[in-house]
C-alpha cells in the first residue's frame, strides 16, 4: 500500500482502478524563414483556429459543468488578444526571422516565466494556461490536433502530471470517478472542473508516475486530498464506508435544498441558480432552486455562427420556462463585448473591451438586438413568473432607454395580436460604481437590482480580473466593495424594491453572514452550491448578522474584513450542523 497526500481540490470519494493521462510530446521545429509577412498570416491564420477551437471547447464545457465553471475558456480567449503576448510573438519572427511555432514556445514561455517568477500559485496556475494555449496553437500550425489518448474504457480515477481544461472535458464522464494531478492549487482549472462535475480530485500530490500501472486499485478522497494505491481490505472498507457517509450527507442536502430557506429567526431568504443553457436549467431545479436569479442568454449567441431568428430564440427560451416552471426566472439581456465575443454581430477589436462597447452601451447602434430580444422573450413567457435585467448599465438614461424598448416590444406585440407575458418585472444589474453611487435614484425606474460583485469588483478596484498579473487584487471583500453593496441594498429597500446577488461572491459562505447582515435578498448561485449554501444560511441568525455587517462596513482593510469573519464563524456564532 502506498499513501500519498496533496491539496484537496474537489470534495469526495473515488474507489476504482488507475488511468494515468499522458499528454502527446510535441517536437518543435525550428529554421530561418524567408518571407516575413507570409509567416505573420500564417500564424494569425493558426490563432484564429484556435480561437473557433477554444469557442466549440466552451460550449462543451456550459453543456457538461455549467456556464459559470466554463468562463475559465474565457482566460484561454483572452490570451489570444493579449496585445503584450501577440506582439512578442510576431516580433520574435520579424527580429530573429524564425518560424512561427519556434517564436511562439519562447514568447509563452518568456511570457509563462514572468508568472511564475511573481511567486504566487494564481500566477503560476495561470502560467501553465499561457503554455497551453501555445501549445494548441503550435499544434495548429503543425497540422496536429495534438490530442493524446482519448480515456479510460472503464469507470477509473484519472492520474495526470497536470490536466489542461481541454484535456479534461475530453473525458467520458461516464468513466471519470475522479481526477489527480501532480500541479496545481485549488484555483486551478483541474479543481474548478472537477466541482462542477462533482467529481473527487486532489492535485499537487506528490506521487511517482512510474510507480502506476493502469488497473491499480486507488483510493481517492478529495476532502483530505488524500491518493491511496493497492489499499489492503481493512483501508478498502473504511474508504467505502465513509463514501457512503459522503454521499448520504450530500444527498441530505440536496432533499432539504428543495424546501424554502429561512434563518434560523425565520428570515426567509430566496437561494436560485445562475443558468446558461437549457441543460442548466435542468440542474437547477435538480439542486433545488427556488428560481433563476441570472439566466445569461448571450452564451446562445456565442454558440452559432448567425444571429438567431425571433421563433430560434422563442423555443429555446420556452424550453428554459418549462423546466423552471412557475419559480421566477431572472433573464439577462445579451451582454457580448469584453471577454465575450461574437464573430458575426462585427464587434470591432477594442485596446480594452471591459470598457467599450459592450451590454447596454450596443443600444446606440443596435436596438433591434434588444427588441428582437425582448419580443422573443415576452412571447416565450406566457405564464411564466417573468423578470427582465439590462447589463451593463452605467447611467440613469440607459435604465429610461432601455425600458422604452421593452415598451416597444410590447406595442408590437399588441398591434399584431400575439400573446405575450404581462407583469413582466425590469430590473438591472449592477456591476458598475457609477450606478451604485446613484442607486436611489435608479431604483425609481426599476423593481429590482442584481448585483454582479464580478464586474463590480473590477470595476471599482481597477482591476482586469482576465489580467493574471492583478487578478488576485479583486477581492469583493474590499471595504469599497463591500460600501458599494449596502448602499445598493438601502436604496432599493427604501423604496420598496428588492436585491440579488448573482457574482461569486454570493457562493462564498465566508460572506453569507456579512451578506444576510447587509439585507440581501437572493442569492444566485452556480447549481451545485445550492444545498451547501441553504445549509449554511439556514444556520445563521440575521439579528446576530446584522452587527456583523456593520462592523465589516467599518473597517478599511480587505484582510481585516476576511479575518474578522472567520472570527464570527469560529466564535459558533453560526449555528453547527445539525
Amino acid at each position: 500500500m502506498i499513501r500519498w497526500t496533496g491539496i484537496a481540490a474537489s470534495a469526495g470519494i473515488a474507489i476504482g482502478p488507475v488511468w494515468v493521462f499522458q499528454k502527446a510530446v510535441v517536437e518543435i521545429p525550428c529554421f530561418q524563414i524567408k518571407d516575413v509577412e507570409a509567416e505573420l498570416k500564417r500564424l494569425n491564420s493558426a490563432i484564429e483556429q484556435t480561437r473557433l477551437q477554444i469557442q466549440t471547447q466552451q460550449a462543451q464545457a456550459v453543456d457538461m459543468v455549467g456556464v459559470e465553471e466554463a468562463a475559465i475558456f474565457a482566460a484561454h480567449l483572452s490570451f489570444l488578444d493579449d496585445p503584450e503576448l501577440i506582439d512578442l510573438i510576431q516580433n520574435t519572427i520579424r527580429d530573429e526571422n524564425v518560424n512561427s511555432e519556434s517564436a511562439l514556445k519562447k514568447a509563452t514561455q518568456i511570457f509563462a516565466d514572468l508568472l511564475t517568477n511573481l511567486d504566487s500559485e494564481y500566477f503560476r496556475e495561470r502560467a501553465q494556461d499561457v503554455l497551453a494555449v501555445g501549445d494548441q496553437i503550435v499544434n495548429n500550425l503543425l497540422g496536429d490536433t495534438g490530442k493524446s489518448a482519448s480515456g479510460p474504457l472503464q469507470p477509473s480515477i484519472i492520474i495526470a502530471e497536470d490536466l489542461t481544461p481541454a484535456d479534461t472535458i475530453q473525458f467520458d464522464q461516464n468513466n471519470l470517478l475522479g481526477l489527480v494531478t501532480l500541479h496545481g492549487g485549488p484555483t486551478s482549472h483541474t479543481a474548478i472542473l472537477s466541482r462542477g462535475l462533482g467529481i473527487p480530485a486532489a492535485v499537487s500530490v506528490p506521487l511517482d508516475l512510474n510507480a502506476v500501472v493502469n488497473g491499480m486499485t486507488a483510493i481517492l478522497d478529495g476532502i483530505k486530498g488524500e491518493l491511496i494505491l493497492l489499499p489492503d481490505v481493512s483501508i478498502l472498507a473504511e474508504a467505502e464506508s465513509s463514501r457512503e457517509a459522503f454521499l448520504e450527507k450530500a444527498h441530505l442536502e440536496k432533499v432539504a435544498a428543495h424546501e424554502l430557506t429561512r434563518t434560523l429567526d425565520g428570515v426567509p431568504v430566496e437561494v436560485v441558480a445562475n443558468i446558461g443553457s437549457p441543460e442548466d436549467a435542468f440542474k437547477a431545479v435538480e439542486y433545488g432552486a427556488e428560481g433563476v436569479g441570472l439566466f445569461r442568454t448571450e452564451f446562445l449567441y456565442m454558440s452559432r455562427d448567425a444571429l438567431m431568428s425571433e421563433s430560434q430564440q422563442i423555443k429555446v427560451y420556452s424550453n428554459v420556462f418549462a423546466t423552471i416552471g412557475s419559480r421566477p426566472i431572472v433573464v439577462r439581456t445579451i451582454d457580448i463585448g469584453g471577454d465575450k465575443k461574437v464573430a458575426y454581430l462585427g464587434l470591432e477589436r477594442e485596446e480594452n473591451p471591459f470598457l467599450g462597447w459592450r451590454g447596454i452601451r450596443m443600444i446606440s447602434e443596435r436596438s433591434d438586438l434588444l427588441i428582437g430580444q425582448f419580443r422573443a422573450l415576452l412571447r416565450a413567457g406566457v405564464n411564466t413568473d417573468l423578470r427582465i435585467m439590462l447589463p451593463m448599465v452605467s447611467n440613469l438614461n440607459e435604465i429610461v432607454q432601455g425600458r422604452d424598448l421593452l415598451n416597444q416590444a410590447i406595442h408590437e406585440l399588441e398591434a399584431e395580436g400575439l400573446a405575450y407575458a404581462k407583469n413582466v418585472q425590469f430590473g438591472i444589474m449592477v456591476e458598475v460604481p457609477s450606478i451604485a453611487l446613484v442607486a436611489d435614484h435608479a431604483a425609481k425606474l426599476v423593481d429590482f437590482f442584481s448585483i454582479g460583485t464580478n464586474d463590480l469588483t473590477q470595476y471599482s478596484l481597477a482591476v482586469d480580473r482576465g489580467n493574471t498579473r492583478v487578478a488576485p487584487l479583486a477581492s469583493p471583500f474590499h471595504p469599497a466593495v463591500l460600501q458599494l453593496i449596502a448602499k445598493t441594498i438601502r436604496a432599493a429597500h427604501a423604496a420598496g424594491k428588492w436585491v440579488g446577488m448573482c457574482g461569486e461572491f454570493a457562493s462564498d459562505t465566508l460572506a453569507a453572514p456579512l451578506l444576510l447582515g447587509l439585507g440581501l435578498d437572493e442569492f444566485s448561485v452556480s447549481s451545485s452550491v445550492i444545498p451547501s449554501l441553504k445549509q449554511t444560511l439556514r444556520r445563521c441568525n440575521v439579528v446576530n448578522c446584522r452587527p456583523l455587517a456593520e462592523e465589516c462596513l467599518q473597517l478599511g482593510r480587505t484582510e481585516d474584513v476576511v479575518a474578522r469573519l472567520k472570527e464570527f464563524a469560529a466564535a459558533g456564532l453560526i449555528s453547527p450542523e445539525s
